[in-house]
Protein backbone atom coordinates (compact mmCIF):
# COMPACT_ATOMS: atom_id res chain seq x y z
CA UNK A 1 0.00 0.00 0.00
CA UNK A 2 1.64 3.20 -0.90
CA UNK A 3 1.49 5.38 1.96
CA UNK A 4 -0.43 8.68 2.54
CA UNK A 5 1.89 12.11 1.16
CA UNK A 6 2.21 14.49 4.02
CA UNK A 7 -0.28 17.24 3.37
CA UNK A 8 0.43 21.20 3.56
CA UNK A 9 -1.37 24.42 4.39
CA UNK A 10 -0.60 27.31 3.54
CA UNK A 11 -2.21 30.08 5.47
CA UNK A 12 -3.23 34.17 5.15
CA UNK A 13 -2.51 34.10 0.96
CA UNK A 14 -4.53 37.24 1.12
CA UNK A 15 -3.45 37.86 -2.15
CA UNK A 16 -3.21 34.91 -3.68
CA UNK A 17 -0.20 34.68 -4.91
CA UNK A 18 1.87 32.13 -3.03
CA UNK A 19 1.38 29.69 -6.04
CA UNK A 20 3.78 32.52 -8.41
CA UNK A 21 6.32 32.96 -5.46
CA UNK A 22 7.55 29.58 -4.80
CA UNK A 23 8.10 26.58 -6.82
CA UNK A 24 6.10 24.07 -5.89
CA UNK A 25 6.16 21.70 -8.49
CA UNK A 26 9.06 21.07 -6.75
CA UNK A 27 7.05 19.51 -3.89
CA UNK A 28 4.60 17.23 -6.51
CA UNK A 29 3.94 13.81 -5.96
CA UNK A 30 5.91 14.44 -2.04
CA UNK A 31 3.31 16.54 -0.70
CA UNK A 32 -0.24 17.66 -1.12
CA UNK A 33 -0.18 21.84 -0.78
CA UNK A 34 -3.37 23.57 -0.65
CA UNK A 35 -3.60 27.86 -0.20
CA UNK A 36 -5.73 29.09 2.51
CA UNK A 37 -6.76 32.77 1.07
CA UNK A 38 -9.36 34.14 3.81
CA UNK A 39 -8.65 35.13 7.60
CA UNK A 40 -9.79 32.42 10.30
CA UNK A 41 -9.46 34.15 13.38
CA UNK A 42 -11.29 31.37 15.04
CA UNK A 43 -8.59 28.44 16.87
CA UNK A 44 -11.95 26.10 16.31
CA UNK A 45 -12.48 26.27 13.28
CA UNK A 46 -9.20 26.43 11.87
CA UNK A 47 -8.25 22.93 13.52
CA UNK A 48 -11.52 21.68 11.88
CA UNK A 49 -9.59 23.17 8.45
CA UNK A 50 -6.01 22.13 9.11
CA UNK A 51 -5.80 19.42 11.60
CA UNK A 52 -4.95 16.68 8.94
CA UNK A 53 -1.64 18.97 7.64
CA UNK A 54 1.84 17.48 8.83
CA UNK A 55 3.09 20.90 7.32
CA UNK A 56 1.87 24.58 8.05
CA UNK A 57 3.30 27.85 6.24
CA UNK A 58 2.37 31.06 7.91
CA UNK A 59 3.07 34.55 6.49
CA UNK A 60 4.36 36.89 9.03
CA UNK A 61 2.20 37.09 12.16
CA UNK A 62 -1.20 37.28 10.83
CA UNK A 63 -2.32 34.11 12.77
CA UNK A 64 -0.85 33.24 16.04
CA UNK A 65 0.30 30.12 16.95
CA UNK A 66 0.31 29.99 20.58
CA UNK A 67 0.57 26.66 23.21
CA UNK A 68 -3.11 26.01 23.10
CA UNK A 69 -3.49 25.97 19.09
CA UNK A 70 -0.09 24.30 18.44
CA UNK A 71 -1.43 21.32 21.16
CA UNK A 72 -4.65 20.65 19.33
CA UNK A 73 -2.93 19.82 15.74
CA UNK A 74 -1.58 16.37 16.65
CA UNK A 75 -0.19 15.61 12.75
CA UNK A 76 1.50 19.17 12.62
CA UNK A 77 5.31 18.40 12.30
CA UNK A 78 6.80 21.15 10.58
CA UNK A 79 5.49 24.99 10.72
CA UNK A 80 7.28 27.28 8.38
CA UNK A 81 7.12 30.98 9.42
CA UNK A 82 7.88 33.93 6.82
CA UNK A 83 11.42 35.99 8.08
CA UNK A 84 13.46 34.60 10.86
CA UNK A 85 11.39 36.23 13.61
CA UNK A 86 7.77 35.20 14.42
CA UNK A 87 6.57 36.75 17.78
CA UNK A 88 3.54 34.68 17.74
CA UNK A 89 4.74 31.36 17.45
CA UNK A 90 5.25 29.51 20.58
CA UNK A 91 8.69 28.15 19.11
CA UNK A 92 8.93 26.30 22.96
CA UNK A 93 5.74 24.85 23.04
CA UNK A 94 6.01 23.90 19.45
CA UNK A 95 9.58 21.74 20.35
CA UNK A 96 7.96 20.21 22.94
CA UNK A 97 5.69 18.76 21.28
CA UNK A 98 8.20 17.60 18.36
CA UNK A 99 7.30 20.36 16.04
CA UNK A 100 10.18 21.92 13.93
CA UNK A 101 9.81 25.73 13.29
CA UNK A 102 11.77 27.03 10.54
CA UNK A 103 11.89 30.32 8.72
CA UNK A 104 12.83 31.63 5.45
CA UNK A 105 14.66 35.02 4.29
CA UNK A 106 13.69 38.43 4.64
CA UNK A 107 14.81 41.92 3.54
CA UNK A 108 14.92 44.70 5.54
CA UNK A 109 14.75 47.37 2.64
CA UNK A 110 11.15 47.33 1.66
CA UNK A 111 9.75 48.52 5.40
CA UNK A 112 12.29 50.92 5.44
CA UNK A 113 11.28 52.39 1.95
CA UNK A 114 7.80 52.52 3.37
CA UNK A 115 8.72 53.92 6.23
CA UNK A 116 9.69 57.27 4.00
CA UNK A 117 6.61 57.11 1.66
CA UNK A 118 4.49 57.53 5.32
CA UNK A 119 6.49 60.29 6.00
CA UNK A 120 6.68 62.23 2.86
CA UNK A 121 2.96 61.68 2.88
CA UNK A 122 2.72 63.65 6.02
CA UNK A 123 4.85 66.00 5.13
CA UNK A 124 3.20 66.76 2.13
CA UNK A 125 -0.63 65.57 2.63
CA UNK A 126 -0.03 63.32 -0.44
CA UNK A 127 -3.73 61.83 0.02
CA UNK A 128 -5.01 65.02 1.19
CA UNK A 129 -4.24 67.04 -2.14
CA UNK A 130 -4.57 63.71 -4.35
CA UNK A 131 -8.08 63.38 -3.12
CA UNK A 132 -8.67 66.97 -3.99
CA UNK A 133 -7.33 66.93 -7.22
CA UNK A 134 -9.81 63.54 -8.00
CA UNK A 135 -13.16 65.13 -7.19
CA UNK A 136 -12.14 68.89 -8.33
CA UNK A 137 -11.73 70.34 -5.19
CA UNK A 138 -9.54 72.94 -4.12
CA UNK A 139 -5.97 73.66 -5.56
CA UNK A 140 -2.94 73.39 -3.56
CA UNK A 141 -4.94 73.47 -0.14
CA UNK A 142 -2.18 72.28 2.57
CA UNK A 143 1.06 73.39 3.14
CA UNK A 144 4.01 71.10 3.39
CA UNK A 145 6.22 70.34 6.33
CA UNK A 146 9.77 70.73 5.47
CA UNK A 147 12.09 67.89 5.53
CA UNK A 148 15.89 69.75 4.95
CA UNK A 149 16.69 70.99 8.21
CA UNK A 150 13.89 69.11 10.48
CA UNK A 151 14.99 66.63 13.09
CA UNK A 152 14.07 62.76 12.47
CA UNK A 153 13.86 61.05 15.32
CA UNK A 154 14.24 57.41 15.42
CA UNK A 155 12.85 54.69 17.99
CA UNK A 156 15.67 51.82 17.46
CA UNK A 157 18.80 51.99 15.29
CA UNK A 158 18.54 48.30 13.97
CA UNK A 159 18.99 47.06 10.22
CA UNK A 160 15.65 48.86 9.21
CA UNK A 161 16.36 51.99 11.53
CA UNK A 162 19.41 52.18 10.36
CA UNK A 163 18.40 52.51 6.81
CA UNK A 164 15.94 55.00 7.24
CA UNK A 165 18.71 57.15 9.15
CA UNK A 166 20.59 57.15 5.58
CA UNK A 167 17.44 58.56 3.90
CA UNK A 168 17.16 61.06 6.53
CA UNK A 169 20.78 62.45 6.61
CA UNK A 170 20.52 62.88 2.46
CA UNK A 171 17.57 64.96 3.12
CA UNK A 172 19.52 67.36 4.89
CA UNK A 173 17.85 66.01 8.12
CA UNK A 174 19.15 66.03 11.71
CA UNK A 175 18.80 62.51 12.76
CA UNK A 176 18.74 61.46 16.06
CA UNK A 177 18.07 58.00 17.68
CA UNK A 178 17.40 56.21 20.91
CA UNK A 179 16.48 52.83 22.03
CA UNK A 180 17.03 51.44 26.27
CA UNK A 181 20.51 49.74 24.68
CA UNK A 182 21.61 52.03 21.80
CA UNK A 183 25.43 53.66 23.21
CA UNK A 184 26.80 56.70 21.48
CA UNK A 185 29.37 54.41 18.82
CA UNK A 186 27.12 52.64 17.54
CA UNK A 187 24.49 55.73 16.80
CA UNK A 188 28.13 57.31 15.50
CA UNK A 189 28.81 54.26 13.52
CA UNK A 190 25.05 54.45 11.85
CA UNK A 191 26.35 58.84 11.12
CA UNK A 192 23.53 59.56 13.67
CA UNK A 193 23.45 61.31 17.12
CA UNK A 194 22.44 59.61 20.15
CA UNK A 195 19.42 61.12 22.24
CA UNK A 196 19.79 61.82 26.34
CA UNK A 197 16.53 60.42 26.29
CA UNK A 198 13.50 58.77 25.16
CA UNK A 199 11.99 62.27 26.60
CA UNK A 200 14.55 64.61 24.62
CA UNK A 201 13.74 63.11 21.37
CA UNK A 202 10.21 62.92 21.79
CA UNK A 203 10.28 66.37 22.60
CA UNK A 204 12.48 68.04 20.04
CA UNK A 205 11.75 65.84 16.95
CA UNK A 206 9.78 67.19 14.18
CA UNK A 207 9.30 63.35 12.30
CA UNK A 208 9.27 60.71 14.92
CA UNK A 209 9.72 56.97 13.71
CA UNK A 210 9.30 53.52 15.58
CA UNK A 211 11.88 50.65 14.69
CA UNK A 212 11.91 48.65 17.76
CA UNK A 213 11.05 45.33 18.31
CA UNK A 214 7.87 44.25 20.28
CA UNK A 215 8.66 42.80 23.57
CA UNK A 216 7.93 43.53 27.32
CA UNK A 217 9.93 46.79 27.60
CA UNK A 218 8.25 47.75 24.37
CA UNK A 219 4.75 47.00 24.82
CA UNK A 220 2.68 50.35 24.78
CA UNK A 221 6.29 52.64 25.03
CA UNK A 222 4.48 55.62 23.58
CA UNK A 223 1.56 56.29 25.58
CA UNK A 224 -0.55 59.45 26.41
CA UNK A 225 2.31 61.36 28.12
CA UNK A 226 5.03 60.23 25.49
CA UNK A 227 2.13 61.50 22.90
CA UNK A 228 2.12 64.85 24.69
CA UNK A 229 5.56 65.34 24.74
CA UNK A 230 5.82 65.59 21.05
CA UNK A 231 5.25 68.95 19.62
CA UNK A 232 2.11 70.07 18.07
CA UNK A 233 3.85 70.86 14.73
CA UNK A 234 5.22 66.95 14.49
CA UNK A 235 4.56 63.57 13.39
CA UNK A 236 4.86 60.15 14.40
CA UNK A 237 4.94 57.06 12.06
CA UNK A 238 4.96 53.43 13.40
CA UNK A 239 6.33 50.70 10.80
CA UNK A 240 6.92 48.30 13.38
CA UNK A 241 4.58 46.49 15.71
CA UNK A 242 0.76 48.68 16.61
CA UNK A 243 1.48 47.59 19.94
CA UNK A 244 4.74 49.83 20.81
CA UNK A 245 2.00 52.67 20.66
CA UNK A 246 -0.72 52.98 22.85
CA UNK A 247 -3.69 52.99 19.88
CA UNK A 248 -6.46 54.56 22.47
CA UNK A 249 -3.53 57.67 23.22
CA UNK A 250 -2.89 57.68 19.86
CA UNK A 251 -6.47 58.23 18.80
CA UNK A 252 -7.05 60.79 21.65
CA UNK A 253 -3.78 62.92 19.95
CA UNK A 254 -5.23 62.88 16.85
CA UNK A 255 -8.59 64.16 17.65
CA UNK A 256 -7.52 66.58 19.81
CA UNK A 257 -4.03 67.67 17.68
CA UNK A 258 -1.75 66.91 20.70
CA UNK A 259 0.38 66.01 16.94
CA UNK A 260 0.00 67.07 13.43
CA UNK A 261 -0.82 63.89 12.31
CA UNK A 262 0.05 60.29 12.17
CA UNK A 263 0.93 57.14 10.12
CA UNK A 264 0.90 53.77 10.72
CA UNK A 265 1.14 50.55 8.70
CA UNK A 266 0.54 48.32 11.66
CA UNK A 267 -2.92 47.64 13.48
CA UNK A 268 -3.85 46.28 16.41
CA UNK A 269 -6.35 44.26 14.96
CA UNK A 270 -5.45 42.69 11.76
CA UNK A 271 -7.33 43.09 8.85
CA UNK A 272 -8.35 46.23 10.52
CA UNK A 273 -12.00 45.51 11.38
CA UNK A 274 -14.55 47.81 9.00
CA UNK A 275 -15.85 49.97 12.11
CA UNK A 276 -12.40 51.09 13.64
CA UNK A 277 -12.02 54.08 14.80
CA UNK A 278 -8.37 55.06 13.42
CA UNK A 279 -10.29 54.80 9.74
CA UNK A 280 -11.80 57.90 10.27
CA UNK A 281 -9.20 59.74 12.17
CA UNK A 282 -7.80 63.00 11.64
CA UNK A 283 -4.59 63.32 10.15
CA UNK A 284 -4.35 59.69 10.07
CA UNK A 285 -2.85 58.05 6.88
CA UNK A 286 -2.89 54.46 7.63
CA UNK A 287 -1.67 51.35 5.27
CA UNK A 288 -2.58 47.80 5.72
CA UNK A 289 0.50 46.11 6.40
CA UNK A 290 2.59 46.42 3.34
CA UNK A 291 5.54 46.97 4.47
CA UNK A 292 7.07 43.70 4.02
CA UNK A 293 4.81 43.12 0.69
CA UNK A 294 7.28 43.39 -2.13
CA UNK A 295 7.90 40.87 -5.19
CA UNK A 296 11.69 40.11 -3.91
CA UNK A 297 10.12 39.33 -0.39
CA UNK A 298 7.73 37.40 -1.47
CA UNK A 299 9.68 35.29 -3.31
CA UNK A 300 12.21 34.75 -0.32
CA UNK A 301 9.43 33.72 1.31
CA UNK A 302 7.94 31.14 -0.56
CA UNK A 303 11.14 30.29 -2.33
CA UNK A 304 12.27 29.31 1.04
CA UNK A 305 9.13 27.87 2.13
CA UNK A 306 9.40 25.66 -0.58
CA UNK A 307 13.11 24.44 0.42
CA UNK A 308 12.33 24.33 4.44
CA UNK A 309 10.03 22.12 3.31
CA UNK A 310 12.03 20.23 0.86
CA UNK A 311 14.83 20.10 3.64
CA UNK A 312 12.73 18.35 5.97
CA UNK A 313 11.73 15.87 4.13
CA UNK A 314 15.25 14.82 3.54
CA UNK A 315 15.63 14.63 7.17
CA UNK A 316 17.60 17.99 7.52
CA UNK A 317 15.79 21.06 8.41
CA UNK A 318 17.11 24.21 7.39
CA UNK A 319 16.96 27.47 9.38
CA UNK A 320 15.54 26.15 12.32
CA UNK A 321 13.89 28.58 14.79
CA UNK A 322 13.03 26.04 17.27
CA UNK A 323 14.03 21.96 16.96
CA UNK A 324 11.99 19.18 18.58
CA UNK A 325 13.55 18.21 22.11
Amino acid sequence: MTAQKPRCAVLDDYQDVARRHGDWARLAGRVDVRFLNRHITSHDELVAEIDDCEIVVVMRERTPFPAELIARLSKLKLLVTSGLRNASIDVEAAAAQGVTVCGTPSNSEPPAELTWALILGLARHITTENEALRTDGPWQSTLGADLYGARLGLLGLGKIGTRVARVGAAFGMDVVAWSQNLTAERAAEAGVRLAASKEELLETSDFVSVHLVLGDRTRGLIGADELRRMRPTAYLVNTSRAAIVDQDALLRALREEWIAGAASDVHDTEPLPADHPLRTAPNFLGLPHLGYVTRRNYDGYFQGAVEDIEAYLDGAPVRALGRPA
